[in-house]
Formats: C-alpha cells, sequence, structure tokens
C-alpha cells in the first residue's frame, strides 16, 4: 500500500518536533485513519515535506517502534503494526494514554501495583548505595573520565565471571564477559554478530513480547515454537525450522508462564544448535529468583559445544535505572563482540558500572539477593493468599517455582487487554498475558507482579483489582 498523506506539524506547539509526529500518527492509528499496513512516509521524504531534519522524523518512527504502533522493516519502509487489528475497537482510557502493551512513557512517579519486571524497589538499600556511590565519586580519576572500555569496566566484569561460576554454575574468563545497556542492548548486539536479514530465529511462544518487536524491527524470520509444561518444545523448533541461526530461550522461569526447561529439552536443545551450526541466546532475566528446591543450573552450564551465548541483567536484581546487564559469549565470538560494541555505542559508562562492582566486590550483592528471595516468599504468599479469598474459582491462579509474577488465568471468552484497561484505569498495572502471543487461540490472563506489594496491602489490593476487572 502506498505511503500515507505527509503529517503536519505545528511550529507554535511548544513540543520538540519529533514528539509532535509521534502524537499525530499515533491519533490516526487511534481515530481508524492509519489502518494495520499502511506505509508511513521514509524518514527522507517526511524530513523534507516538514523542514525538519531526517533525524527528527528517525526519533519519532523509533519511539512508535518501541511503543508496537509501527514495525521498521529495513529498505521496506515502516509499516502500522499488523497486530494492531483490535485497536480501535478498545474503549480509551480516561487517565492512561500509553498502549497496554508497553511501559507508560513517561514512567509513573512510582511502580504501580502488580506492574510486572519490577524488584521491590521499597526494599532496595538505598542508603549502602549512596555511600558507595559517594565513594566512588571522592576516587573519580581521570581514566574513569575517558571514553570507557567498549567490553566493560574490568572489575566489573572479574566480579560478574566470578559470580556465575559461583552461583550458576557458569566457568567463563573475564575477556568472555561483555557488559551491557540491560537485555535489548544484548539482544542488539547478538543480532549484529550472528544474524542476517532473512535468518530464521526460534522464539518461545508466547514470548516476551519487547525481545519480539525488537526481532521484527530487525527483518530477520521469527519462528514461534511452543511452550508447555516443560519449556520450549525443542523437537517442534527443529521440525519446523531445522536451518534456524538461532533460538531465543528463557529457561529459568519462561516469560512469561513461568515453567522451566526441563532437562531433556536443554539437551536436546543444545544438540541441535551443535549439529546445525546454530547459536542459542539464554535469557537468564530472573534466574536468582527461584523459591521451591534448587532451580537447574543454567544451560550455557552444561554447553560443552561453546553455542551459547548467556545473557543476564541488573535490572530485576537492583533496579531497571541502571540501564547494566551482562552477556557471556564463546571465545570465538568475543573479538567480534567486542568490535561490535565498539561501534554500537562504544561501551557503557564507566561511573555506574563501578559502583555496581563494588557493590558486588564487597558482599553487598550476594547478601542482597538473599534477603530479596526471603521477601519475595513472603510477598508472594500473601498475594496468593489474598487473591484466593476475594475471587475464589473465579481466577485460576498459578505460583510458579520462581520469577517475579503470579499467573492468573481467563476463561478463554474474556478479553483479557481489556481487563488490563480497566484496571489501569483504576491504578493497577496487570499486564494482559495474550500480548505475549503471536498464535491463536491466544490464552487469556492477566500476569501479576508481587513484588512491590507488601504483606499488609495484598487484601487491600486484591480487592481492588477485582473492583476494577468487574467494570
Amino acid at each position: 500500500m502506498s505511503a500515507v498523506s505527509p503529517i503536519a506539524v505545528d511550529r507554535a506547539d511548544p513540543r520538540p518536533l519529533y514528539r509532535q509526529i509521534y502524537a499525530r500518527v499515533r491519533a490516526s492509528i487511534e481515530s481508524g485513519a492509519l489502518r494495520p499496513g499502511d506505509r508511513l512516509p521514509s524518514a527522507r521524504t517526511l524530513a523534507s515535506d516538514l523542514g525538519a531534519a531526517r533525524g527528527t522524523v528517525e526519533e519519532a518512527y523509533g519511539l512508535l517502534a518501541a511503543e508496537g504502533y509501527v514495525v521498521r522493516r529495513g529498505p521496506g519502509g515502516s509499516v502500522i503494526a499488523p497486530g494492531l487489528q483490535k485497536a480501535p475497537a478498545v474503549r480509551r482510557s480516561t487517565t492512561s494514554k500509553a498502549p497496554p502493551f508497553v511501559r507508560n512513557i513517561p514512567m509513573p512517579d512510582r511502580p504501580l501495583p502488580f506492574a510486572g519486571g519490577l524488584p521491590a524497589l521499597d526494599a532496595f538499600p538505598r542508603k549502602l548505595w549512596a555511600r558507595l556511590v559517594a565513594r566512588q565519586g571522592r576516587a573519580l580519576v581521570d581514566t574513569a573520565m575517558a571514553y570507557p572500555d567498549a567490553g566493560g569496566h574490568p572489575p566489573l566484569r572479574e566480579a560478574v565471571a566470578r559470580y556465575l561460576t559461583l552461583s550458576r554454575g557458569i566457568a567463563c574468563s573475564p575477556e568472555q564477559v561483555l557488559i551491557t545497556g540491560g537485555y535489548q542492548s544484548a539482544l542488539d548486539l547478538v543480532a549484529r554478530v550472528v544474524l542476517r536479514p532473512g535468518d530464521k530465529v526460534w522464539f518461545e511462544e508466547p514470548g516476551y513480547f519487547i525481545a519480539r518487536k525488537a526481532l521484527e524491527a530487525m527483518a530477520v524470520r521469527l519462528v514461534p515454537v511452543r511452550v508447555d509444561g516443560e519449556g520450549l518444545r525443542v523437537a517442534e523448533g527443529v521440525a519446523r525450522a531445522p536451518e534456524a541461526r538461532l533460538a531465543i530461550v528463557t529457561p529459568a522461569h519462561q516469560s512469561p508462564l513461568g515453567v522451566s526447561l526441563s532437562l531433556a529439552r536443554r539437551l536436546a536443545l543444545l544438540t541441535w544448535a551443535a549439529d546445525r551450526n546454530a547459536w542459542i541466546l539464554e535469557d537468564d532475566y530472573d534466574g536468582e529468583f527461584h523459591y521451591a528446591g534448587r532451580p537447574l543450573p543454567a544451560l550455557k552450564s552444561i554447553d560443552r559445544a561453546q553455542r551459547v551465548l548467556y545473557a543476564g541483567s541488573f535490572s530485576k536484581v537492583l533496579y531497571p535505572g541502571l540501564r547494566l546487564g551482562y552477556l557471556v559469549v564463546p571465545d570465538q565470538l568475543q573479538p567480534a563482540f567486542l568490535a561490535a560494541s565498539h561501534l554500537r555505542d562504544a561501551g557503557q559508562a564507566t561511573f555506574g558500572q563501578a559502583v555496581v562492582a563494588r557493590f558486588i566486590e564487597e558482599g553487598h550483592f550476594v547478601r542482597h539477593l538473599k534477603r530479596m528471595r526471603a521477601l519475595y516468599v513472603a510477598r508472594r504468599g500473601a498475594l496468593a493468599e489474598a487473591l484466593g479469598k476475594v475471587f475464589g474459582d473465579r481466577l485460576a491462579i498459578e505460583v510458579p517455582t520462581g520469577g517475579l509474577h503470579l499467573l492468573a488465568g481467563l476463561d478463554g471468552a474474556i478479553d483479557d487487554i481489556e481487563l488490563s484497561r480497566r484496571a489501569r484505569e483504576a491504578g493497577l498495572s496487570p499486564p494482559a498475558l495474550s500480548l505475549f502471543a503471536t498464535a491463536r487461540p491466544r490464552r487469556q490472563g492477566l500476569l501479576l507482579g508481587f513484588t512491590n506489594i507488601p504483606e499488609n496491602k495484598a487484601l487491600k489490593l486484591a480487592r481492588q483489582l477485582a473492583r476494577a476487572l468487574d467494570g
């Protein structure tokens, strides 16, 4: 379909031009003037029409793509996302402007109850952290103020390597550890090094939707592979796309269902990768939080053929505002990843890395994790009990053995996106399960984050959720 008509902006409007372009496109989508599959003007064309810089238009399109309104197809241009088929039918919220499948932009002043992907921010050791920051500031030297090491601050790489060896069974050298700007940054690096346009990628169904959208923008071919009680159905992936270049998995606690990848399937996945010369990206986003018995070791720990790229993040164990994570790569890929990191953003800011390194080296990290596990067990139990009292049999509450959320199953006839919207209007933020899936029928449910819900507030918030869902 041909590109839409040029988008008007108002020079008297105090908002930046990229925000105006973003708002006009989004409003046209929500009104139905732009429909799924419609193609937007190229950034060059629109910039010329508006008398604006091309980078301004690229920034607006990038924001639209990040929120899921637009899919960027490289030389094929930018189109309105096919996944917005139902968007015009959803009644607009009077209190929230953000689409239901992404975090608010800007973020709220405080974490909303039931929000997913957040650690217990109220339990973070702020005073200790402030002391470490002050100490690091006093110790600041010229070399720490220069351009950072593209691979990461050496003391942090060493600390991460030691931690992974002891806690996750991953024998790696500091040179194999690259410090990233979180999981999305690691995913982008992996795609740059091991993927080419048109390559097939196994992706869990359902799976982490933000990663899925990022991959869709990279012009690779996603192959949804279903997840059951044992995790990724490896045999299905082999049957559908044996020649895939990469498999992306969450073995510790599958995102979003919370199941662990069984040992038999771990071995089958490693065998496929070794036989096919393919790669596996292990997203161990919350592997530290397992509450029933000992968790299975990291997939990377049994990777004898060196086919696993292991991604971890400090977002779930410290706080996401740090924007720090790490990627463990096989020795043979280390030069390529280091070069890609240098070309991409020249590495992460040294100061924050140095503070995290101190936090780990002085033993605070391990103690913090121990406290958080105990806290999460208590908060998870309190919320599950409160939901049972309030909802009874109306919600099928699943309590995974680990992770940061409960799963509330819904009848297939109920629209979980609509329920998520109602909850958001009531000041709550449970993500809809169906947003993680691409195949139909999509399983309906709500993800109920418990990390920021104190035990003494669980019953009150469960009742608030019930009132919101009843509409």
